[in-house]
């Protein structure tokens, strides 16, 4: 395990962490500060652990909020996803009505052709 010391508020903290998550580790720990650093701008000295637990609920509320529009971007993607299978499956049932009738109509082509190329032969059969 890794050691890093974090300052929040002015006081420093020794955490540890996983080995390479020590950047991550004060990227937070700065973040977390800034709440602190802005809670005490607005209100004064109310007392470390009240500034700590108002930081604390602030970072959840966003965290609340995040994941309430992630899980309404889920919704939505899923409902995306239904909507192009959907699309997709129809299209697969066009494409399949296109081909069917395009080998009818050559079917049909190919008998009239036949049938055309047939009587020539017929009449002059009949003329000798």
């Amino acid at each position: 395990m890794a050691q890093v010391t974090v300052t929040i508020d002015g006081k420093a903290y020794r955490m540890a962490c996983e080995e390479g998550q020590e950047a991550h580790l004060v990227e937070l720990a700065t973040r977390f500060d800034n709440y602190v650093s802005h809670l005490k701008s607005q209100f004064g000295e109310i007392g470390d652990l009240r500034i700590t637990v108002m930081a604390g609920i602030m970072v959840m509320d966003e965290l609340s909020e995040t994941n309430r529009k992630l899980a309404e971007m889920e919704r939505e993607l899923a409902s995306l996803r239904e909507g192009r299978d959907t699309a997709a499956a129809g299209n697969q049932r066009k494409e399949e009505l296109l081909a069917a009738t395009i080998t009818e109509l050559a079917e049909r082509l190919n008998s009239i052709t036949r049938k055309l190329t047939a009587r020539p032969s017929s009449a002059a059969a009949q003329e000798s």
